[in-house]
């Protein structure tokens, strides 16, 4: 329509249906922080006059990556070792803002560094005893042992900075011997990477002519083993929470008979004697976990528990994961598997001993961009590629690693 001023008698043109509409103001830039070797925050704020915003996005600069979001906006997607400045824009109905001004340069690092820590697997107890329980397994690739068996957070490490590396051992069997109460097995020895700590297997019960005798506590429990005494229930020991389940209970005497449980392993408890079956209990299986892509190992399996029974030593089955099993038929308990953290298995008569424990391993896997690893002295370890990875595993001793 045409208005005539009456003033100036200016004839002026309005657009009829002219709703005013406007795009927003562009945000104030905040600060931008890296978050790892692929990500970064960026904070902004919002216009407080003008036409309001419904969405605001953050780009990079190099590469065009973006987040969306409230302030601090995630962007996903970078280069590790890569500078980067980022911008924001609001957007609502009408468009885009203006970019905000670009914020401070950050570089992101490549130093968030991905582990497995299992301890070394406990001892087996002799004479129809309880297998070992394994050692204890940590991990940010795959849920770590036990429960809640959560996966954990990698670690954000510098360079030219020493990290305490050890890897623990296999616990002893315990001994073969006379006819009467025997030791519980050695517990394996704890593993550790910088502030990640795997507790060492508890120890299998062995044989006791009388009272009870309590599998230990460890990463996973080990087992109880077979009690002369009427009602004296051999306990299997407690796992460690995150790290490993509770060892199996052995049984008490019945008909000569003296049956002894299965030691815990990461992936499951172990499994209690069963005296009306005749049957050892079996160690409790491992967890599998890729450090490598494509290749799954399973580590840490329980031992296997041992039976004496009209005349015949049964043997229980070792958890997947290196767990060794029960002797059988007068033999002695099969050793945990090196470097898994597998379990012994428990002896089968009283002239077989205990099946010591498996030791454990460490296994880092971080950025090639992060630098060149070194493994100090005493320590036993190797270096491979996978793809833009390199994976360090070490296998035996105590002392540092480092990156330049």
């Amino acid at each position: 329509m045409t208005v005539k001023s009456v003033k100036t008698g200016v004839s002026t043109s309005l657009a009829v249906g002219n709703t005013n509409a406007a795009k927003p103001d562009a945000p104030t830039i905040g600060a931008a922080t890296s978050t790892g070797a692929a990500s970064a925050t960026v904070a902004y704020t919002a216009a407080t006059k003008g036409a309001a915003a419904t969405t605001f996005t953050a780009t990079s600069t190099p590469s065009s990556f973006t987040g969306t979001g409230a302030s601090p906006i995630t962007v996903s997607g970078l280069a590790p070792s890569t500078s980067y400045t980022f911008t924001v824009k609001a957007t609502n109905a009408n468009g885009d803002s203006a970019a905000s001004a670009a914020s401070s340069s950050i570089t992101t690092d490549a130093s968030l560094t991905n582990y497995l820590v299992v301890a070394g697997g406990g001892g087996g107890g002799t004479q129809h005893g309880g297998g070992g329980g394994a050692g204890g397994l940590r991990s940010t690739v795959t849920a770590s042992g036990g429960s809640p068996g959560t996966v954990e957070s990698g670690l954000t490490l510098a360079l030219s900075t020493n990290y305490t590396v050890t890897v623990g051992a296999g616990g002893a069997g315990t001994p073969s011997g006379g006819n009467g109460n025997r030791p519980v097995g050695t517990n394996g020895s704890n593993s550790v990477f910088s502030t990640i700590t795997s507790t060492g297997g508890g120890g299998g019960a062995s044989y006791v002519s009388s009272g009870t005798q309590h599998g230990s506590n460890g990463g996973s429990g080990g087992a109880g083993g077979g009690s002369e005494t009427a009602g004296g229930l051999c306990v299997g020991g407690t796992g460690t929470a995150n790290q490993g389940f509770d060892g199996g209970n052995g049984t008490q005497q019945s008909t000569g008979r003296y049956v002894g449980g299965g030691g815990g392993g990461a992936g499951a408890v172990g499994q209690a004697g069963d005296i009306s079956s005749v049957t050892a209990g079996n160690g409790g299986n491992g967890v599998s976990v890729s450090m490598v892509t494509s290749t799954p190992v399973t580590y840490a399996g329980g031992g296997g528990g041992a039976i004496n029974g009209a005349g015949t030593v049964y043997g229980g089955a070792g958890g997947s994961g290196g767990g060794g099993a029960g002797g059988a038929k007068e033999n002695s308990g099969t050793a945990g598997t090196v470097n898994t953290g597998g379990a012994g298995g428990a002896g089968g008569s009283y002239g077989q001993s205990g099946g010591a424990g498996g030791s454990g391993i460490v296994i880092l896997r971080y950025l090639t961009a992060f630098g060149t690893i070194t493994i100090g002295a005493g320590l036993t370890g190797t270096t491979a590629t996978d793809g833009s990875f390199k994976v360090t595993t070490i296998t035996a001793g105590t002392g540092n690693v480092s990156w330049a």
